[in-house]
């Protein structure tokens, strides 16, 4: 069973990092201000225009550390791996079932049947639990609106229904987004996803989760040999990670969209977090980072059952699994790509 490891997050866009021996090395106007063991550490995500020594980049590729590489605003800009793992076969099967509109279908299908089932038990959840302080009436009738949309998904008969029930869906479930937010609801008011660039503070922390829960999808699948860039729901683009994306859909509501919702509702991160811009876009402060990633990796580290496998596994894990999963789906081992259901 894998293990998840941390992550290093560099937020100080002034401090240079580098490779003394078997450790990192954090280094701010020449003085030393961290050491940390390069094998303890996964992923290194650096928020900055300094340095990253070619020592430690070389290390890094080596050990299977990858290196993400952000603007200090939080915007992703690029990431750094070594050589991609896995069987060329199962990679010829990819684009095989990619290229078939037919076989693609049936795993894009199975994506959104995880996705949606997943929003309607977010939904179904706040009920249960606050259930006096919800209309919960009204988040009863979008949960049964999901419900039903799941057998329309999984009788899709092409990739334009496809789109246009995931669109559907997806739209009654942020419908009542705003609703789910019990706290600061000044601060945190949500009408609408907008990105590209967020707009308000909830939209600055759901492009924020999104963008690590896909670098997540990403490790996961070439883990398993598989190319990230190729999906089946998501078509192909230039530049764009389309399977991370297709994996991500079942993850975004049960692990990215509650992380964000636990960080609002739990007061832990507030108004003053929140810098907007003069350009209208909204990011997290140094200080209101700095509070997301030492939640994020908590959260990562929190265990479950997995509904397939029916091992108790940390939710970091979950997207190993779901690609490991697809996997051996690909190469004919079992008969169907099985969602992740959480509940």
């Amino acid at each position: 069973m894998k293990k998840i490891l941390n992550s290093l997050y560099i937020l100080n866009p002034d401090t240079m990092i580098g490779l003394d021996g078997e450790n990192i090395v954090v280094q701010r106007d020449d003085e030393v201000v961290g050491r940390v063991r390069l094998h303890e550490i996964e992923s290194i995500n650096y928020f900055g225009y300094r340095a990253v020594s070619p020592a430690l980049m070389e290390s890094c590729i080596k050990h299977g550390v990858s290196l993400n590489f952000f603007r200090p605003s939080g915007r992703f800009m690029a990431r750094a791996t070594g050589l991609q793992n896995g069987n060329v076969l199962l990679r010829r099967q990819q684009y095989r079932v990619a290229d078939s509109a037919t076989d693609s279908l049936k795993i894009a299908k199975n994506f959104i049947i995880g996705k949606i089932y997943n929003a309607r038990w977010v939904i179904e959840r706040t009920i249960r639990d606050h259930a006096m302080r919800v209309d919960a009436e009204a988040l009863k009738a979008k949960s049964t609106y999901l419900k039903n949309s799941l057998s329309l998904v999984a009788n899709a008969k092409s990739d334009a229904q496809l789109r246009g029930l995931e669109g559907e869906a997806a739209s009654v479930y942020f419908s009542v987004f705003n609703t789910m937010i019990l706290q600061q609801k000044d601060d945190f008011k949500f009408d609408s996803r907008n990105k590209r660039p967020p707009l308000d503070n909830v939209n600055a922390l759901l492009s924020l989760t999104y963008t690590m829960l896909a670098h997540m999808c990403e490790a996961g699948l070439e883990g398993a040999g598989l190319d990230s860039y190729v999906g089946f729901f998501h078509k192909d683009r230039s530049g764009r990670k389309s399977l991370a994306l297709d994996l991500m859909e079942e993850m975004r509501t049960c692990f990215a969209d509650r992380f964000v919702l636990y960080l609002i509702n739990k007061r832990i991160i507030c108004n003053d977090h929140f810098l907007k811009k003069e350009n209208g876009s909204v990011i997290l402060t140094d200080e209101g980072r700095k509070v997301f990633f030492t939640k994020w990796e908590e959260r990562k580290h929190e265990t479950l059952t997995h509904p397939f496998t029916n091992e108790k596994i940390e939710w970091g894990i979950v997207p190993h699994i779901q690609s490991m999963l697809l996997a051996r789906y690909l190469r004919g081992d079992i008969d169907e790509y099985p969602p992740f259901f959480w509940k």
